[in-house]
């Protein structure tokens, strides 16, 4: 490696340092009680965590809800982390508990009645791509009842099931990043993969 690369390095280790520092010192700030050095690392991870309950839920509002019941949640327990650990991944694996609460909040509604989207039809926004019915109305129709299939077989997933598949298949993240976020290990988000592909290829074995 030659001097300047060397140099390029330093710098980057160095700026590294320096954000790990301010990061501890919102925290420690925030576990005394300053609510703008909360506020300092909410607006560091902000976009992600919304990011992430988008991946989980079908609607933008959902989506926020989440992202602001996952934000209160680490305000009233950041007191309890320990700096030995990567603050992100604390932050994350909160944001992943609550998702799984409101998934099986949702699969228990599910059992007696399927979610409606605004006009009494299901929401399959979120599993289907965007159509243009009147360019191709058959097309759109065959689109929309795929994706009925698809959404009525994800709800009968477990949620930690269904929010495996969605990481995995919708997100394309590695199964050893999905265990750490989910409080799991590789091996048990695995099988969980692999419980809701059997599922999953059971009732839409037609369509494969």
């Amino acid at each position: 490696m030659d001097g300047a690369c060397l140099e390029l390095a330093g710098k980057a280790f160095t700026s590294g340092q320096a954000e790990e520092e301010v990061e501890r010192s919102l925290i420690r700030r925030a576990q005394r009680g300053d609510r703008a050095a909360f506020e300092g690392l909410v607006r560091r991870y902000d976009q992600e965590v919304l990011r992430m309950a988008l991946r989980i839920v079908p609607s933008a509002e959902e989506a926020q809800d989440l992202y602001q019941e996952a934000f209160l949640k680490v305000y009233r327990s950041i007191g309890r982390f320990r700096l030995e650990s990567k603050f992100s991944t604390w932050l994350y694996r909160v944001v992943m508990n609550v998702c799984l609460d409101h998934l099986r909040r949702q699969k228990t509604r599910n059992e007696t009645q399927m979610p409606e989207g605004g006009d009494g039809q299901p929401d399959f926004a979120h599993t289907i791509p965007e159509e243009r019915p009147l360019l191709n109305p058959e097309r759109a129709l065959e689109t929309q009842q795929i994706g009925a299939r698809l959404q009525a077989a994800m709800t009968r997933l477990s949620p930690r099931e269904r929010m495996v598949f969605e990481l995995k298949h919708c997100q394309g993240m590695k199964l050893r990043a999905i265990g750490e976020l989910c409080g799991t290990s590789e091996e048990a988000a695995k099988n969980s993969l692999f419980r809701a592909l059997q599922k999953l290829r059971g009732d839409l074995q037609d369509l494969v």
